[in-house]
């Protein structure tokens, strides 16, 4: 006995229809005349056209006392006025005057060297300037790993905080150049300031 399911299933999945190899060679067939049309299109038309002709007969043109392009205006200048007043306020101390400083107070006799008054320079250490607060707490716990207290001071600059580490302030030279130079040995790079 022959089964009847099979007769209901090949009814049931489309006898009737169109095969899909049929749709498939019609889709290859039609994708075919396109590209042929595409590439004979590029053929027929005149090489070129797209670009400009050259005038053999135009003349350049006479020149006139009006220049053909204006200066560009002056850049606008950022403003820098934390920097301004850092500038009046604090100065950076280069290495080797820092270390001249710190032997002339060293040569000085012993009741010279008392700490300055409070009207002198005070002298600070700037471990780093960061954009992030997490990153200056991180460099802040670094420097406690080398035996120094540091603190983080935030400043607006235009319309952003910056976030600086610093250690300070030390009473001379010498202690200034020692703090750095132990700093220096566990490689964090500081810059020695002097603030008015």
């Amino acid at each position: 006995m022959a089964r009847r399911s099979n007769k209901n299933q090949a009814r049931r999945s489309g006898g009737q229809g169109t095969p899909g190899w049929v749709w498939l060679l019609v889709g290859l067939l039609i994708g075919a005349v396109i590209t042929v049309g595409l590439l004979l299109r590029g053929q027929w038309s005149e090489a070129g056209s797209l670009l400009p002709k050259p005038n053999p007969e135009a003349r350049a043109p006479a020149a006139s006392e009006e220049p053909v392009a204006q200066d560009a205006p002056e850049p606008k200048k950022p403003k820098y006025e934390f920097y301004d007043v850092l500038r009046d306020k604090e100065v950076i101390i280069p290495d080797a005057e820092l270390s001249a400083q710190a032997q002339a107070e060293a040569a000085k006799p012993a009741e010279e060297t008392a700490p300055e008054a409070a009207d002198g320079p005070r002298y600070l250490i700037q471990a780093g300037a960061f954009r992030s607060s997490s990153d200056a707490e991180a460099l802040k716990a670094r420097i406690a790993l080398t035996g120094e207290v540091a603190r983080v001071e935030s400043a607006e600059i235009q319309g952003g905080t910056i976030y600086r580490v610093r250690l300070g302030p030390y009473p001379n030279a010498s202690t200034l150049a020692a703090a750095k130079q132990a700093l220096g040995s566990h490689g964090i790079d500081a810059v020695a300031i002097r603030a008015q």
